[in-house]
C-alpha cells in the first residue's frame, strides 16, 4: 500500500517535470519569436533556459535515478583500457583490408551472376 509522501512526492514530480517541459517550450518557442534579436542573446537565453529545465529535472525521483547511471557509467568509463594509437591503427587497417576485399568478391560475383542472368534470359 503507498502512502501518502510517496503520493505527494509524485505529484510534485509531475509539476517538476511540467515546469521543465514549459521552459525548454518557452525557450523554443521564444527563440522564433525573437528571430530578429541578437544571435549571442537568443542562444544565452536558449541554454539558460535547458540548463534551468535540467536541474528541475534532476530534483525527480527519475532525473536522480539518471544522475546516479551517469555517474556509474562514467566510472566504468574510468575503468575501461583504451588501446594505443599504434593498435588502433593496425585495426583500423585490418578493417579496410577486409571491407576492400569483400567489396571485390562481392564485385566478381555481381558481374558472374549478371552474365549468367544474361545468358538465361537472352539480353
Amino acid at each position: 500500500m503507498t502512502t501518502n509522501t510517496e503520493n505527494q512526492s509524485n505529484s510534485l514530480d509531475i509539476v517538476k517535470w511540467g515546469i521543465a517541459a514549459l521552459l525548454i517550450a518557452t525557450a523554443v518557442i521564444g527563440n522564433q519569436f525573437y528571430a530578429d534579436a541578437n544571435v549571442v542573446a537568443r542562444v544565452a537565453g536558449v541554454i539558460i533556459a535547458f540548463a534551468i529545465a535540467g536541474i528541475i529535472a534532476l530534483q525527480t525521483s527519475k532525473g536522480k535515478q539518471a544522475q546516479s547511471f551517469a555517474r556509474e557509467a562514467h566510472i566504468e568509463v574510468r575503468k575501461v583500457v583504451w588501446p594505443t594509437r599504434q593498435e588502433a591503427l593496425n585495426t583500423t587497417f585490418i578493417v579496410l583490408a577486409a571491407t576492400a576485399v569483400m567489396a571485390l568478391i562481392l564485385w566478381g560475383l555481381d558481374a558472374i551472376l549478371l552474365r549468367v542472368v544474361n545468358l538465361i534470359t537472352g539480353v
